[in-house]
Parts: structure tokens; sequence; C-alpha cells
């Protein structure tokens, strides 16, 4: 048995030195492949990479994005991959415990041959519980995160594991012949946000569970993900790198949706923006008239 660890990675050196080195101390380090893709580095993370004998780089310029990324890695991991292998996704700014990869095999095995995700710990969050996994209504083109109906006492003592709709890129474990029968990342698509979500769900449709190990922890600094606080309205809504890109959005609830939801796609996402930015100018307005 092997797990294939598939890392894209853009910059941000000091955070792959760390990964690494999380990795290195696994109680499973012996049986880890390690595939970092530098999609187009500049800060030395391709002269770092050279120097580590025991991680494997692919190199390109740039225009991967996270679904091309982990498609490359992919093309590089599958072809010597044996029918008990695993495929692990990480992001580069995350760490972990020396069990964590052995916990998401187990937990895996235990549910038989589960895709299985990671809970997210923040630093300096009281509790530090900040997500679970994904619950997606196609219907309704909403995605929320499962932690936001747990009670307060549940999200600082939460179950061993729990079901969920989707699973992320920041730390999921797939057993490796998935890719195999069902197909890889579609870049050319999903080229970046909801490309992690949309190869889950595809899983999940052929019968494969998605499940959320508790125990498997990562932890990250105090704001994961992409900020897109700073970017003008166009860009949110139209940047390849916000995620709330509504070209990404729209061929994402195609994608997983049925044919009927697919065909009605475009309509139902205009009618929940202009319902939802309603409803959000209602509540300002109010807010407003009770400071008056």
């Amino acid at each position: 048995m092997r797990v294939n660890v598939i890392i894209p990675v853009f910059n941000r050196l000091e955070h792959t030195r760390k990964v690494l080195e999380a990795l290195r101390r696994q109680t499973l380090f012996p049986a880890l492949t390690i595939v970092v893709v530098n999609d187009g580095s500049t800060d030395g993370t391709a002269e770092y990479l050279q120097s580590q004998s025991d991680v494997v780089e692919i190199r390109s310029d740039g225009n991967l994005w996270w679904g091309g990324a982990i498609e490359e890695g992919l093309k590089h991991v599958l072809p010597s991959c044996q029918a008990d292998d695993y495929v692990l996704f990480l992001n580069n700014d995350t760490w972990f415990d020396e069990h964590y990869v052995e916990t998401l095999v187990q937990t895996s095995r235990e549910n038989g041959g589960a895709a299985v995700g990671s809970v997210i710990h923040e630093e300096g969050r009281d509790p530090p519980l900040v997500s679970i996994g994904a619950k997606v209504n196609v219907n309704r083109l909403a995605v929320w995160d499962l932690l936001s109906e747990l009670s307060e006492t549940e999200k600082r003592s939460p179950k061993s594991q729990y079901r969920v709709d989707a699973l992320s890129g920041r730390g999921t474990l797939y057993p490796a012949p998935l890719f195999r029968k069902h197909g890889g990342m579609r870049p050319s698509l999903l080229p970046h946000y909801m490309a992690d979500y949309e190869v889950a769900m595809r899983f999940a449709r052929a019968g494969v569970p998605l499940v959320v190990s508790s125990n498997a922890i990562v932890y990250s600094p105090p704001i994961y993900g992409n900020d897109t606080s700073r970017l003008s309205w166009r860009k949110q809504l139209f940047g390849r790198r916000s995620p709330h890109n509504v070209f990404q959005r729209l061929i994402f609830y195609s994608l997983v949706g049925s044919p009927v939801q697919r065909v009605t796609a475009p309509i139902r996402m205009a009618y929940f923006s202009c319902s939802r930015a309603f409803s959000t100018w209602r509540s300002l307005a109010k807010r407003r008239e009770g400071t008056i």
C-alpha cells in the first residue's frame, strides 16, 4: 500500500517547508510518495524542491491553477498505482500530527473504501474547529459548511465522523482506483474553485461514501483559502481567483446536477442571486431604520 500525496504550490515557500516536514514525521512516511506541483513559483520554491531527495517536483509555468496542478499530479502517480493505493490531496498551508495519514487510511478502510476528508482547526480560535465539510443543495445552488448546523457543545466535542456532500482539497484521501474508474479532474471546465467538490460528488454519485474524520485534523493559519474582501465586485464575480466566480459556479452546478438541473441552472442562478441580493438589501435597510 502506498499513499501518493499531491500538493499544488505557487510561492509561499515557508508553507511548503512546513507541510513537507509534517509529512516526514508521519507514522506511514515510508509508504508515502510526495509529489509537489510547482506552478510557476518565483520565490525560491523550485531551488528548494530540487534539493529535496524525497520529493518529486512537477514544474509548470503558472497556468495550471489548482485543478490543473492536481491533474498533472494524477498523471504522474496513477500509472504505477496498485489496487490498494491511495491519493491524498493537500494544500501547502496546512500541517498536522504524526498520525494524520494513518488516520485517513484507517477511516477509509473502516467505511468500505470511502473518500475521507479532514476537519480544519484554526490557530488562535476557541473552539478551534472552523470547518467540517460541505453540504450542497443543487436545486437552490447553495453550499454551506456542516459546522453551521452543530450546537456550540458539539463544536467543542464533535462526533468522530460525519457524512458530507462534498470534500475539499485541504486534506482528502481517495482510493486510487476511483480515478481510473471515474476520471480525474476537469481543469478545462473547473480550473480552480469547485474542482475539488466536483470530483468528490462524482465519486459519491457512483456510491462512494464521503466521510470526514474529526481525528484527521489539518491546522491552518488564521486566514485560509483565498480572501476576496479586497477584490473589486467585478473580480469577485468574474475573476478566476474568486470562489464567487459566476461562470465557475454555473459550470459546477451543471456538472453535478441532473439533466433537468443542468438545463435550468442559468435560470435558477439568476433567480437565487437576485433573491439573496434583495434579502441582504432588506436586512441592511432594517438595520439602518433601527439606528435612526
